[in-house]
């Protein structure tokens, strides 16, 4: 398995000008590597509906790429969401499920079914056009840049070390900022001045 840390450094030298949402889980690994900030949305205090306002931006902005990065506990929360996607279909859509088997941002607690829940398998059953998992750093590497080629909607399941210690607490080393915040800084990103 890897570890979230190379997963999002991974994720980060292929994202181009990709706008990524990053979960409460992969928010403070995510922030450490991305070099894009006004692009990003460190989401928080809504569990589990990261992919829901990524696929509201993906169609609202369909020239850009959006990149969701979810936690497996958040996705769980929210399974309903895979149906909805894949129905709207955006083909700027990525959505990378960070399996780690632990709710990460609440203390460590194991999620329900852990390891096992096949994420991949319910998007593949939902109508994601494209469906990978993978378990190792140097598989992910090997194959990101195809992916993030691909037409859209794309489900991306990574295996993870379950870690706990990675500043992703509510206490952690990045701020907790409001969703608007960051909605405002994108939008002004976004904004050709005219």
């Amino acid at each position: 398995m890897m570890t979230m840390t190379e997963s999002v450094e991974i994720i980060s030298a292929h994202r181009q000008d990709a706008i990524v949402i990053a979960s409460q889980s992969a928010r403070a690994p995510w922030m450490k590597v991305s070099q894009k900030e006004t692009l990003d949305i460190a989401f928080a205090g809504s569990m589990s509906k990261e992919s829901s306002v990524g696929l509201g931006i993906a169609l609202a902005r369909p020239e850009r790429k959006v990149i969701v990065l979810s936690g497996d506990g958040e996705l769980l929360m929210n399974l309903g969401t895979l149906v909805t996607i894949a129905n709207q279909a955006p083909k700027n859509f990525y959505h990378f499920v960070m399996q780690n088997g632990v709710y990460a941002f609440t203390g460590g607690q194991p999620t329900p079914g852990g390891h096992a829940v096949d994420f991949a398998g319910f998007a593949k059953n939902a109508g994601y056009a494209g469906v990978y998992g993978f378990d190792t750093a140097h598989k992910l590497s090997a194959r990101i840049g195809d992916i993030l080629s691909e037409t859209g909607p794309v489900f991306v399941s990574l295996q993870l070390e379950p870690e706990t210690d990675l500043g992703v607490s509510a206490k952690g080393p990045f701020p907790w900022r409001p969703l608007k915040e960051y909605l405002h800084g994108l939008r002004k990103t976004l904004t050709v001045p005219g």
